[in-house]
């Protein structure tokens, strides 16, 4: 591994026997607390988790989803914590329309993540639930200061957010956003989470919240109901893998989107990829293509696993990857479509202990603040997946009652062997699963150091041909990419709602080597 500073940054490699990289440093904080205090690698991912739904609410609410990786120090374990729609929801409420409405309560599905944090403290917390959400409480009921970057995209979502009446009195207490270091707290949050943590979710789910949430949404004409909320359950789903370099990339089954870094990898390793110097035109333009493929197939095929006309495995089938990989022209940028095989606003954080338990979570709104749905009373802000779902009839991913939407958030981890190497992730909507491919390259192909991996360009494929990149690549490789026909956008710096944030942890003989991305105000702790 190479600890060279390899790219523009303030940040060192943090290294100790346990470890916890988030995207905000309180959030950080509350995980690393637990952590000092005796708890395990769970019970610092719960309190990181929880304190990000105040401390960053910009991206993330106590009504998110949730997806979780747990190596539990023998195996891995899968957590599918995202909702399912309202049962009574059918394609004609969106008649007339091309796509699911970004706000609002028709933009809403049940909300996970709660069911998430119940069911890994039930299944591995040490320390109780009450505990693991008093810093999360702490920073609703006495206040907190906002962190640059959070108070930036705060501002940003104001003109989108403002009408929304219980979205204005909650998180626009003075008619605007927060300032960089101006303290903001929201009691209601604050009494919702000692709620949530004395019942377990009961409140939540079967509850007064529950009745708050239904209430809200008949009040405006949603069709969430008790009934709807009460059925919810997280699912413990597993894990998909694929074998690139002598390692197995893990990611989440459907109906995330982690399916698309998999076949993207299982494409690129039918490919001398290392052979290309890093940050390369050769070496990027492999990514690319592949990656392309990959979105290709995902879009088409993906959806809630109970709808999916062609299942997972399939998509992952060596000999149908391998296919793929040929259609790869390494002097020409394609727009593909998606194959035929054989038929058979997002937080992120990662937690590792001495004990060898990892953890590697995401929970997010979707779009900034979501719905901007803020239930009256509670703190309660909702997210708008259900705008994931398709209106094109016979979609795998057509909207419909109680069915889980497409989903941008995925958690990663690697592992050698059978055994744990790498817990990571990368906010950033669609771009997660392209930036999971870049990740496992960077760390793999070239033997970065994960806050390298964090330091290091982005590029996003938005369609077609169309590139968008980050400041970082030399002129002459885009001008390169360019001849081969990518049609690329390049955004100023800290343009980083397109480029999102990664946190990373590498297990190593000795303890830990974490990384936290720069474009956000987080960092990652040990000791």
């Amino acid at each position: 591994m190479d600890f060279d500073i390899q790219y523009p940054s303030n940040r060192s490699t943090v290294m100790g026997r346990n470890a916890v990289a988030t995207s905000q440093p309180l959030a950080a904080q509350a995980g690393l607390r637990m952590l000092l205090e005796g708890g395990n690698a769970v019970d610092a991912a719960i309190a990181a988790a929880t304190a990000l739904t105040v401390v960053e609410p910009n991206c993330n609410g106590i009504g998110s989803d949730l997806f979780a990786i747990v190596w539990d120090g023998s195996r891995l374990h899968g957590l599918n914590a995202s909702g399912r729609s309202p049962a009574a929801l059918t394609p004609s409420r969106f008649a007339g329309l091309e796509t699911i409405p970004l706000r609002g309560w028709d933009s809403v599905t049940v909300p996970g993540a709660v069911s998430g944090w119940v069911a890994l403290a039930r299944r591995f917390a040490t320390l109780p639930l009450e505990h693991l959400v008093s810093p999360a409480v702490s920073y609703a009921r006495d206040g907190f200061q906002v962190s640059p970057t959070v108070a930036r995209n705060w501002n940003s979502s104001v003109d989108t957010y403002s009408s929304f009446d219980g979205f204005a009195q909650g998180f626009l207490p003075q008619g605007r956003a927060p300032r960089p270091g101006e303290r903001f707290s929201f009691p209601d949050q604050a009494r919702t989470l000692e709620l949530i943590a004395a019942t377990e979710g009961e409140a939540f789910y079967r509850g007064e919240l529950a009745r708050a949430m239904a209430a809200d949404a008949h009040r405006h004409g949603g069709l969430m109901t008790e009934q709807d909320l009460a059925e919810h359950a997280a699912d413990w789903v597993g894990t998909m893998s694929v074998e690139y370099r002598g390692m197995e990339l893990h990611e989440i089954p459907p109906s995330g989107q982690g399916i698309a870094a998999l076949i993207g990898l299982g494409i690129l390793r039918h490919h001398p990829l290392a052979d290309a110097p890093v940050d390369s035109a050769d070496s990027i333009h492999l990514q690319i293509e592949a990656m392309k493929l990959a979105l290709a197939d995902v879009y088409r095929y993906c959806a809630d696993p109970d709808y999916m006309d062609v299942g997972a495995t399939e998509l992952l089938d060596d000999g149908y990857l391998a296919e793929r990989a040929a259609l790869i022209d390494s002097r020409i940028a394609a727009a593909p479509s998606y194959g035929l095989p054989k038929r058979g606003g997002t937080v992120y954080l990662t937690t590792a202990d001495e004990r060898g338990m990892m953890v590697s979570l995401i929970q997010s709104n979707y779009f900034g603040f979501g719905s901007g749905i803020v239930v009256p009373g509670t703190g309660i802000s909702l997210q708008n997946r259900g705008a994931g779902f398709v209106l094109k009839a016979g979609h795998p991913n057509e909207v419909g009652g109680g069915k889980r939407p497409f989903h941008t958030i995925i958690p990663g981890f690697l592992t050698r062997d059978g055994a744990p190497q790498l817990s990571f992730g990368v906010m950033g909507g669609a771009l997660q699963a392209q930036a999971h491919l870049q990740v496992i390259v960077r760390a793999i192909d070239y033997a970065q150091n994960p806050q390298s991996v964090a330091d290091a360009p982005r590029w996003f494929i938005s369609g077609g041909r169309d590139l968008d990149v980050e400041p970082g690549f030399a002129p002459e490789v885009l001008e390169e990419l360019g001849r081969r026909g990518h049609r690329i956008t390049q955004h100023a710096p800290r343009d980083y709602s397109l480029f999102g944030g990664a946190q990373l942890i590498w297990r190593t003989e000795d303890g830990y080597i974490a990384g936290s991305d720069h474009r956000k105000d987080g960092q990652a702790v040990a000791f």
